[in-house]
């Protein structure tokens, strides 16, 4: 009998058929079961809220325990976009004093993916944020008119001093970027920013923690689900002892009232930053609530740059304060000789054509009243002698060894300091000068950073740092904002030392200098306003297109030195006009826990000056 072939293959197509709908099947129950938590989020939601308990963040002291930032209470409006039924909006924008238009907005900002990609119609997102007591209260009372709105209670930053702003920091609402890094973060967190704040997130903010709450069929909260059993209490964050001594931080904002520039302390000992002064500063309150964006972008847009931290980003000539460092190098290569070696100073160096001007004082000079009446000429010609000595075999060998000290004492790069936004300065290498000179250079072409001018640049940390060096007689611990971590340790970048190439012995010659400077040199005004502290100081006049910079850079007491300092007034004129009063009130302070009476008066009429942009105000 003949084969039907018209039957075989309409069996082959059933089957076809059959075998293609139970596959959809299976793709299907694999893709609702497996694939996609949809229709669990759905379940649950209809059964379970979750709610977040959030952790108070770390509180941040002094040196001296004094409290300078802490938590007080505040409350989010959260909403479960799927729980929404016959809401009266007139009736609640009215209770949180909000426009149609922002409630709008909050809507459509939530819903919107791109800025909120863990937006689900069926769990807690944030509406709005840092309600006050006050206003949530308001609110509470009529909560149980608008299902599937929750309030949600969490802490803000407090802070118990209008000082250290930059130092501090503060917290703001995570951006996209944030959530993406770090999967702690949803929409409606905040994060650390600026200062501490941000560089000891982790460390500050803790654990959050959940509460499971039991609903009924009709959404309404019966409580914790077995009784707590699966909630997890939240961690609160590890509070933070600064180095920071407050009283000196805000003697030292006062003295730069009405000014720009920066005041950086140092323990040399340990590196601990014991205030970080940046001028113009700003209210760390302006950064609370609702209204951070709003004075952030009015901070941001003044002139003066208040939210620029001067201390770590301001990058400078450090001018005749950097002459130290000279010596330390000269020195250490044979250059000079601290008592054998004299050069002469007529009013500057000159050599041809090229003069470096200089105050008058008594020539030829060696090393130590060198350093004391802050001779240009010296420094220019221990450059011009280093960079065409025969042993390195040529300027650009000269300049790299040159170079190598200058890294070794802190400058040209980050010092790593435990705060946001630190800049590096430069110090100009071979190649700096081959590309700006097509390889045709001495050390007369670049003798201007012999005194810390030029193509010199570094931060008023780093100026610092380098008191605190030589002050340890060799070598410097990194600074650092943070003391103590609870229960917790710092990086052990912070406790431990860093020597520099220059031998130890070498470095007593330029303390005598420094020494003799607050005698009798250009830093003499720390002798009449510190008397008995054996204050060392060096001052710097760093030149610049308007007024000149007044730079000032010193340690108290000369032996077992408790406090290294750097001060730099922008426009200030003459470094021993303003840096250096300025600092023998920073020492006085933190020497003596307490201004003398005739400093007293000093500081107020510093506090009374006022040099913006070169224009002083008399």
């Amino acid at each position: 009998m003949a084969k039907d072939y018209i039957l075989e293959k309409r069996k082959l197509v059933i089957g076809g058929v059959a075998a293609a709908i139970v596959l959809i099947y299976m793709i299907r129950l694999f893709a609702l079961q497996i694939s996609t938590d949809d229709y669990k989020k759905n379940a649950d939601s209809n059964a379970f809220l979750n709610k977040i308990q959030y952790p108070s963040r770390g509180a941040i002291y002094d040196r001296n325990g004094k409290l300078l930032v802490f938590n007080q209470p505040a409350y989010d409006i959260t909403v479960v976009p799927k729980e929404i039924e016959n809401l009266d909006t007139l009736d609640l924008c009215g209770s949180l004093k909000i426009s149609r238009a922002q409630f709008l907005k909050f809507m459509s900002d939530m819903q919107d993916r791109r800025r909120n990609p863990g937006y689900s119609r069926y769990t807690n997102q944030p509406f709005m944020s840092q309600l006050s007591a006050e206003e949530c209260g308001v609110f509470q009372e009529k909560l149980f008119k608008f299902r599937g709105f929750y309030i949600q209670r969490r802490t803000i930053r407090q802070y118990s001093y209008n000082a250290a702003a930059h130092a501090l920091g503060d917290i703001g609402e995570v951006t996209m970027k944030d959530i993406e890094t770090d999967d702690y973060y949803i929409r409606g967190d905040y994060i650390g920013k600026l200062g501490v704040e941000r560089s000891y997130e982790t460390e500050l903010r803790g654990e959050k923690g959940i509460e499971i709450l039991l609903r009924d069929a009709h959404g309404r909260i019966q409580g914790r689900y077995m009784d707590g059993k699966y909630d997890r209490p939240s961690v609160p964050g590890k509070n933070l002892k600064l180095g920071m001594d407050i009283d000196l931080q805000m003697l030292g904002e006062r003295l730069l009232k009405n000014k720009i520039g920066s005041i950086v302390a140092i323990e040399p000992e340990t590196g601990d930053i014991l205030c970080l002064v940046s001028s113009p500063n700003y209210d760390p309150h302006l950064m609370i609530g609702r209204q951070r964006g709003k004075n952030h972008l009015m901070l941001q847009r003044d002139n003066q740059k208040p939210l620029l931290n001067r201390a770590l980003m301001g990058v400078y000539p450090p001018g005749s304060t950097f002459k130290t460092a000279q010596a330390l190098t000269f020195l250490q290569e044979g250059i000079v000789d601290s008592h054998a070696t004299s050069f002469p100073c007529s009013r500057g160096f000159h050599y041809g054509r090229l003069t470096v001007g200089c105050h008058p004082h008594g020539a030829p000079l060696s090393l130590i009243p060198a350093i004391s009446t802050s001779c240009n000429s010296y420094f220019c010609w221990g450059l011009f002698r280093m960079f065409g000595d025969r042993k390195y075999g040529s300027s650009q060998n000269a300049i790299t060894v040159w170079k190598d000290h200058m890294v070794s004492q802190g400058f040209g790069y980050k010092l790593g300091v435990d705060l946001p936004g630190e800049k590096r300065g430069l110090i100009p290498n071979a190649q700096f000068y081959d590309k700006a000179y097509r390889g045709r250079w001495n050390g007369l072409t670049v003798i201007s950073i012999s005194i810390g001018q030029g193509e010199i640049l570094s931060t008023p940390l780093q100026i610092a740092n380098l008191g605190a060096t030589i002050a340890n007689r060799g070598y410097f611990m990194t600074p650092h904002i943070v003391k103590e971590v609870e229960h917790g340790k710092l990086d052990s970048l912070f406790s431990s030392p860093r020597y520099t190439s220059i031998d130890k012995k070498y470095y007593e010659d330029v303390v005598e200098g420094m020494r003799a400077s607050a005698t009798g040199g250009t830093c003499r005004t720390l002798s009449l306003m510190v008397p008995g502290l054996e204050s060392c100081g060096k001052t710097g006049t760093a030149q610049n297109r308007g007024h000149d910079h007044s730079v000032f850079m010193g340690f108290a007491p000369m032996k077992n030195p408790k406090i290294a300092i750097a001060v730099y007034v922008e426009n200030g004129g003459w470094g021993a006009t303003y840096g250096v009063p300025i600092g023998a009130l920073i020492m006085d302070q933190y020497l003596n826990g307490k201004l003398s009476p005739e400093n007293e008066v000093r500081a107020e009429e510093i506090s009374n000056k006022v040099i913006l942009y070169g224009d002083e105000e008399r």
